[in-house]
């Protein structure tokens, strides 16, 4: 798919864009790159890297994920056809499901964050009418709610993780039907997975933040442009998660021959 095609889908045209928003995708989806290199490196090129098992990667991880998911939930505000956008998402997600089983196997992705965006996109253009009746610092705030509340669906459980845990019938979790809701059968393996709990929450929630900046609520630091590097690249973040992988291991790959990593 050409770049222009990306752009025209995703209305990146760079006119009537929000400054600091492009700036913290680009922020985001960078975090993201360098995340991915960790991984390569550690699981394709066996190199020893403790603090990719540390609690604070972990935490880094999620937290700059859970920014772009964030973001991602704000810019539905901007877009004129969120069914549309969301099934191209989700079906390039479905291209790279079938590219790693192929080429990759042991690396699959089988619900990663072009699924769970894509079906963020097309669920929210089926709800938004609904959502709209909610108070904006209302639904920030029950969707930022659900998001911890449903944070340990994956591990069995909801509620407040390590205060309130709930355990969920162990039903859920013996078929592959609810991968993408997060119930995983024993064995289940993705190299990128994010389900739509709890995530679909922090896009529900970004969404209200969305509707703050259209209505030019914020302070105006907001809507300026501060580093148009950054902005560059959260302007054309679907491009860079698409290519950014076979770049990545090309070059890791080069290092290796040349060099050696292990």
């Amino acid at each position: 798919m050409k770049k222009e095609t990306i752009q025209k889908i995703l209305k990146l045209d760079g006119k009537n864009r929000i400054g600091l928003i492009d700036e913290v995708r680009g922020f985001a989806i960078l975090c993201m790159v360098f995340y991915h290199m960790l991984y390569d490196l550690v699981f394709i090129f066996n190199v020893d890297i403790p603090f990719f098992y540390s609690g604070l990667m972990s935490f880094l991880q999620n937290s700059f994920a859970a920014l772009f998911i964030f973001i991602s939930g704000a810019s539905s505000c901007f877009s004129k056809n969120n069914l549309k956008r969301g099934a191209i998402c989700f079906g390039l997600g479905m291209g790279m499901t079938a590219i790693t089983a192929f080429f990759m196997p042991d690396e699959i992705v089988v619900f990663g964050i072009l699924h769970m965006l894509g079906a963020c996109m097309m669920i929210y253009a089926l709800v938004a009418r609904w959502l709209n009746k909610i108070p904006i610092k209302t639904g920030m705030i029950l969707f930022l709610v659900l998001f911890v509340l449903t944070y340990g669906v994956y591990q069995g459980y909801v509620g407040i993780p390590n205060l309130i845990e709930i355990e969920l019938p162990w039903e859920f979790y013996q078929n592959n039907w609810l991968i993408p809701f997060g119930f995983i059968p024993t064995g289940f393996f993705s190299s990128d997975y994010f389900p739509l709990f709890p995530w679909i929450f922090m896009f529900f929630a970004g969404s209200y933040f969305g509707k703050l900046l259209l209505q030019r609520k914020m302070p105006a630091f907001f809507y300026q442009t501060h580093s148009k590097l950054l902005a560059l690249v959260g302007r054309n973040t679907l491009l860079i998660y698409l290519v950014h992988q076979p770049i990545l291991l090309v070059i890791l790959y080069l290092i290796n021959l040349f060099f050696g990593m292990g």
